[in-house]
């Protein structure tokens, strides 16, 4: 029982998919139908993209990136731009929670040891916000935006114009908060530490390892685009790890995988029960946006993407509501939890401090990009 309880309060939505798919199954029984609920392309595709994303991240490209960039800045402000925008813009390439996963502790490691410790908190905050708006830009920023791209079957620039407004209204937001940033730390500088080369020590990246992961993301990108078999992907990406760095497969987040696969069942039973479908599709009928924006504030916005796809298609909106939607509470989209387990184990007296900031500022851009988008 205590493995039980440890287990769903570590992995909640997970817990939660679990127990949804199994009530689920009480109502519609197993049967040889179930085999068709899964979106077997969008799973494959994402365990490829992750694992790819493990390799660049074990070889330290991101962080090597992110550190020529600082090395040419000094001010308080220039340095949060910097920290703030290599998630917004590595997010579009390299989905929301590896960018955090990368330049959040990176970024409190420059801000140790510039001197600049003291705004970690707007900092983390504004890298968590500019992470998750970033990545809604790009079919492959996020796991929601690779699935409903998928059932959405739009072509891949459709998609980036459905989001650039949304985008750039984003990128301005980010500006403004960072301009507060700049001007409330202004007496900040930084220090002799932190000069280029030194916040990420000067090892070369080994040019193996780096030509097959940049070969491999470049075949992904091309599996997103429908030119290629998402199976073929899939062997190639498997030989290269097998033969490469095999502690990569340990690195794939599975239970993001799990939860998928577990939604598929709840979905595609629940899409068999009359009296839910009409219940939904009332719910819905010409309110996507507004309800897969509230959904994602209590299910985050994976889930609600998930559940939520099987009782429309007006797919442009779904896509909209959902990527809105990861503003707002803390499990709005699960990888700003992320940033929030660093602040908590790093810096536990900030905790307060930190989840009051961030629910304030997310919902004053989810209302500016909610009035933007109705």
């Amino acid at each position: 029982m205590k493995r039980i309880k440890a287990f769903a309060k570590k992995e909640t939505v997970l817990s939660a998919a679990i127990v949804l798919a199994l009530v689920s199954m009480v109502l519609v029984k197993p049967d040889k139908e179930y085999l068709a609920y899964m979106d077997y392309r969008t799973m494959g595709l994402l365990f490829c993209l992750m694992t790819v994303m493990a390799g660049f991240n074990r070889l330290g490209v991101f962080r090597a990136a992110g550190g020529k960039l600082l090395g040419r800045v000094s001010r308080a402000g220039c340095v949060a731009a910097v920290l703030v925008y290599l998630c917004f813009f590595f997010s579009m390439i390299i989905t929301n929670d590896v960018a955090l996963i990368t330049f959040v502790p990176f970024g409190i490691t420059v801000l140790k040891m510039a001197g600049m410790e003291a705004m970690v908190v707007p900092v983390v905050l504004l890298q968590t916000i500019g992470a998750n708006l970033g990545s809604m830009m790009t079919p492959v920023g996020n796991p929601q935006n690779l699935y409903l791209y998928s059932r959405a079957g739009i072509p891949a620039l459709d998609f980036v114009g459905l989001m650039m407004p949304y985008t750039l209204a984003s990128f301005a937001l980010l500006g403004i908060g960072l301009i507060i940033v700049g001007r409330l730390f202004r007496g900040l500088k930084r220090g002799e530490e932190c000069r280029e080369g030194k916040t990420c020590p000067g090892e070369k990246l080994p040019l193996g390892p780096l030509f097959t992961y940049t070969a491999l993301f470049g075949l992904s990108i091309c599996c997103v685009a429908h030119m290629l078999p998402w199976q073929l992907l899939l062997i190639l990406v498997l030989a290269a790890v097998w033969m490469g760095d095999r502690s990569l497969l340990l690195a794939v987040d599975y239970s993001l995988l799990a939860t998928f696969g577990a939604f598929f069942i709840f979905i595609g039973n629940m899409g068999r029960v009359p009296a839910f479908c009409r219940m939904l599709e009332d719910i819905l009928n010409s309110r996507e946006i507004l309800t897969a924006v509230a959904a994602s504030q209590v299910l985050s916005n994976v889930p609600a993407a998930l559940l939520l796809s099987g009782f429309t298609d007006r797919w442009e909106c779904l896509i909209v509501g959902t990527n809105l939607g990861g503003l707002g509470t803390l499990i709005a989209s699960m990888a700003s939890l992320i940033s929030y387990k660093y602040i908590a184990r790093l810096y536990p007296m900030y905790r307060g401090r930190y989840l009051a900031w961030f629910t304030a500022v997310n919902l004053a851009f989810l209302a500016v990009l909610l009035w933007i988008a109705l």
